[in-house]
């Protein structure tokens, strides 16, 4: 079914590997054995996850969130066929790039890049989608006019987020839930992206300027939660 597998990355649990399959890119994702867990909770852990991860990605499609295509879910090799990028770069490796070039529109590339992200994150969470793991590593950027340089310049109607690695989502309509999802992206870009302080704010403020589609959400609650999450962090950084 897949030809000339390539490894593309390894991290701690799983690694990635492009190949061919039934004749279109695909990147695999095969999560390792951990062999500290008994063998039976460690397959139900990972079928489990393999399953969130799956049921994420379809749900995000439905609501209009781009993700991969699946093709194929083998609970066996702990592995998922998905639709691969090959014209993608994540959003961490444009934010670095933009940096460094400073060019003329580096900023307003940043600002445009911010209101997607915004607006991608608050309509994951309006549907009840708590990513789990939100860093710019786990956003791709796409053009939808491929012949155009994805790693110069964004032009807002050509450009599109692709929202991977759900292997820690759930669906959850619990305030704290989605706070704690937005905590964890902005840890993640003071972390990696310390050199852009306005990034997060602006992706913050995109987040909440959306006008409200989903009734049931309430986004000064979800904020006020961000808030509590924030502030409980800061206490246990300044504590140790």
């Amino acid at each position: 079914m897949c030809e000339e597998f390539k490894l593309l990355k390894q991290g701690a649990e799983a690694k990635l590997l492009v190949c061919n399959y039934l004749g279109k890119p695909t990147l695999i994702k095969e999560r390792f054995q951990k062999n500290y867990r008994h063998p039976d909770l460690d397959e139900a852990i990972t079928k489990e996850r393999i399953k969130n991860e799956a049921r994420s990605i379809v749900r995000c499609k439905a609501i209009g969130v781009k993700t991969p295509t699946l093709y194929l879910v083998d609970f066996d090799r702990r592995r998922i066929y998905m639709q691969h990028f090959e014209n993608s770069i994540t959003a961490k490796d444009f934010i670095i790039n933009t940096k460094k070039l400073e060019t003329g529109d580096g900023s307003d590339n940043l600002n445009i890049l911010s209101q997607k992200i915004g607006e991608t994150v608050r309509k994951l969470h309006e549907n009840s989608i708590i990513h789990g793991d939100l860093t710019t590593s786990n956003i791709l950027i796409i053009k939808k006019n491929p012949a155009s340089n994805v790693s110069k310049s964004l032009e807002q109607d050509n450009m599109e987020l692709v929202m991977i690695d759900f292997g820690l989502s759930h669906t959850s309509s619990n305030a704290e839930d989605m706070g704690v999802d937005l905590y964890v992206l902005e840890r993640a870009i003071i972390s990696t992206h310390n050199d852009c302080p306005d990034l997060f704010p602006r992706i913050l403020e995109s987040y909440q300027n959306i006008k409200t589609k989903n009734k049931s959400y309430n986004i000064r609650e979800v904020i006020n939660k961000f808030e509590e999450v924030r502030a409980r962090g800061r206490k246990r950084t300044m504590v140790g």
